[in-house]
């Protein structure tokens, strides 16, 4: 009985850090934001960041609600995944699929969602 337990323990935080299992972390969402997204969207996510200044077009405003509660988690996490132009936004978004993983992509979902005004309200399941 004691290994069984054991294992199922051990299995349980197998998946917790693949993410399968777990709930989304704004706080480390707010982490990777400040380390990978910043730089373009802004420290405060209004798309006011020092390198946007070089881009034709204005990095997406994260905080502004009436956009980004349109949008779906997948949708988010597919741009951040493969890029803006896989899903027919700038190309200047960049592709962070290969730097981040799912765990750590729904993250930074959560904490987007955290910062949108008017605040984000989940689709009823």
């Amino acid at each position: 009985m004691g290994k069984s337990i054991f294992w199922l323990i051990t299995i349980l935080l197998v998946f917790q850090d693949s993410g399968s299992i777990g709930a989304q972390n704004q706080a480390e969402g707010k982490k990777l934001y400040a380390t990978y997204c910043s730089s373009c969207h802004g420290d405060n996510g209004k798309g006011d960041g020092p390198a946007s200044k070089a881009f034709p077009v204005k990095a997406g405003d994260h905080t502004n609600g009436t956009i980004m509660n349109n949008v779906s988690d997948k949708f988010l996490f597919e741009i951040i995944s493969k890029g803006g132009g896989t899903v027919g936004k700038s190309t200047f978004m960049p592709a962070w699929g290969n730097q981040l993983g799912e765990k750590q992509i729904n993250d930074l979902i959560a904490y987007i969602r955290s910062i949108a005004d008017p605040p984000y309200k989940a689709p009823e399941k």
